[in-house]
């Protein structure tokens, strides 16, 4: 038998069935129930934010995209009925093209449908959370949301979870409408949340090593060390390379505001409000216990909070050093 909720409202001491529906009621899935979730996500889960609306994927629009604490990204897909079992192969193939998006698509998306940086969302929404050690995307979860769902459905997700592992789960919601006309909305969930966060943090990957302590290297040691990194085509490292460095030869300390400006100078492609992002992406650089050279010659400070890297300066006894290196890259 598929999973409902059925409703009654006590009338003059009886027990009378409401049979309303979205449809009944000239509500539909764009117009209602998405804003209706995305305006208050926590009636799907308690740790999640909506980053995206009819997101675009390789397969067609995701009804909603959230992000959690951990840093997965959740494929939300709507029905404004009973939840067929087509529409697991559908999010799961949602899910294959997400899997492979890098951070910078994930802050796009966030920045247009939410007006901030992924990082400014999550000192938001998730404060508690060190966005400089998070791994963006490490996992995908799907949330199937109906207003039933057929059995065979109930026993694939069943399955998946407990068989596989797959971070999979649906919700199954009744619509009201009441005597007095107000709406309401009640949920039940196909596997309990706490078991959900339970399975989505043992499959936790691995988190990166980070340090704030500097290396101590020979000279000749730490020049190969810099020359490499500073020397690979990775973006980030060109921006540390052409941004950060060089206003730190020209300026005692800077600040993370005046670096986002720096940033936004060097490359007229970044927008003002995603520049924060990009900083992030540097500093998480400056934070990987393996970096340890680079921490050698650039150091920083925690003014405001434990995790916001700001007021950054060259060492002094490596100013000279790092200048004949940076001359040294360009000339070949």
């Amino acid at each position: 038998m598929s999973t409902e909720i059925r409703t009654w409202q006590i009338v003059n001491g009886n027990l009378e069935p409401i049979e309303t529906s979205l449809g009944k009621e000239g509500r539909t899935e764009p117009y209602d129930l998405e804003p209706w979730i995305a305006s208050n996500p926590s009636i799907i889960g308690s740790d999640i934010s909506i980053i995206g609306r009819q997101v675009m994927s390789k397969s067609g629009p995701i009804d909603l995209l959230g992000i959690d604490g951990s840093g997965n990204l959740i494929i939300i897909e709507l029905k404004r009925d009973k939840i067929p079992r087509e529409a697991l192969a559908q999010a799961i193939d949602y899910a294959s093209d997400v899997a492979d998006w890098g951070i910078e698509k994930i802050s796009e998306i966030t920045s247009d449908y939410k007006n901030k940086t992924l990082e400014d969302l999550f000192g938001d929404v998730f404060p508690e959370v060190d966005v400089e050690t998070l791994n963006v995307n490490n996992a995908q979860r799907i949330i199937l949301v109906g207003f039933s769902v057929e059995s065979s459905l109930e026993r694939m997700i069943e399955w998946l979870s407990d068989g596989f592992g797959v971070n999979i789960n649906a919700v199954v919601l009744n619509y009201i409408k009441t005597r007095n006309g107000d709406e309401l909305l009640a949920k039940t969930s196909i596997i309990s949340e706490e078991i959900e966060k339970e399975r989505v943090q043992k499959k936790k990957k691995f988190q990166i090593p980070m340090s704030d302590d500097p290396g101590e290297y020979d000279s000749d040691t730490l020049k190969k060390l810099l020359k490499q990194y500073l020397s690979r085509p990775a973006i980030t490292n060109q921006r540390i390379r052409d941004v950060l460095i060089p206003v730190l030869l020209n300026q005692k300390t800077v600040t993370r505001e005046q670096l986002k400006q720096e940033l936004v100078k060097h490359d007229p492609n970044i927008e003002v409000s995603r520049a924060g992002y990009y900083l992030t992406t540097m500093s998480t650089q400056l934070g990987m216990k393996k970096n340890d050279f680079i921490r050698q010659v650039i150091s920083y400070e925690y003014p405001t909070y434990k995790w916001e890297k700001d007021n950054f300066f060259l060492r002094e006894e490596h100013r000279d050093f790092i200048e004949q290196l940076l001359q040294e890259l360009a000339e070949s």
